[in-house]
């Protein structure tokens, strides 16, 4: 197992835009002597209404300050997140799992040195390689940790990502549906998607 242990540390009410939901904040204390992890590595959850009469709408995403907060349009990751609150709304029941995985996990500035080698010709899995890191160091046996957490056993999982459903499943989730986060596409990020689907086998286009 990756984590010793995960815990709840916070639980609070959190009027959005798109509606009520509760803010939860959960801690995974990870295997002693994995190199790849923090000691201690942390994740918060947005939950709406009733996740246990059926297998609620849930999505995974990883922190994007770039696209999160400035709205960039190097990446598809704002318009992603807000895709994910508006279907959590509609249906009125749902959660958001909210990682802090800057960069496919290879944190902020190096993110931005992946900018850099962009300019240059790279795509991001050449930049992320050059950089000396993996295409994608993400994990998400903390998503699965917290759903076991929240008692949820199945899930309708918004992703286009595979690697999200296999890891789900892998942990002893059930992914019963994948429902598709495609968003329209911008000049500005259709090379950024292109390398997605045909290096990283995303389920886009």
């Amino acid at each position: 197992m990756s984590f010793v242990s995960v815990s709840k540390v916070a639980d609070a009410d959190f009027p959005t835009r798109w509606g009520h939901f509760r803010i939860l904040g959960f801690e995974g204390l990870t295997a002693p002597g994995d190199p790849t992890r923090k000691p201690v590595e942390s994740a918060v959850a947005l939950v709406m209404g009733d996740i246990h009469s059926n297998p609620p709408i849930v999505r995974i995403h990883s922190q994007c300050l770039t696209g999160d907060v400035f709205h960039s349009l190097r990446c598809d990751c704002h318009d992603q997140l807000h895709k994910a609150l508006g279907m959590i709304a509609d249906a009125g029941a749902g959660i958001l799992l909210y990682e802090q995985q800057e960069g496919r996990g290879i944190g902020l500035m190096a993110k931005l040195k992946a900018y850099e080698l962009q300019e240059q010709g790279l795509d991001t899995i050449e930049a992320n390689e050059q950089l000396g890191f993996e295409a994608d160091c993400r994990h998400f046996e903390l998503p699965a940790e917290m759903l076991k957490l929240l008692g949820v056993s199945a899930v309708r999982l918004i992703t286009n990502n595979p690697e999200k459903v296999s890891a789900l499943e892998a942990a002893g989730i059930r992914v019963q549906e994948r429902l598709s986060a495609t968003i329209p596409s911008e000049p500005t990020f259709e090379r950024y998607i292109e390398t997605k689907r045909e290096r990283m086998g995303h389920l886009v286009g």
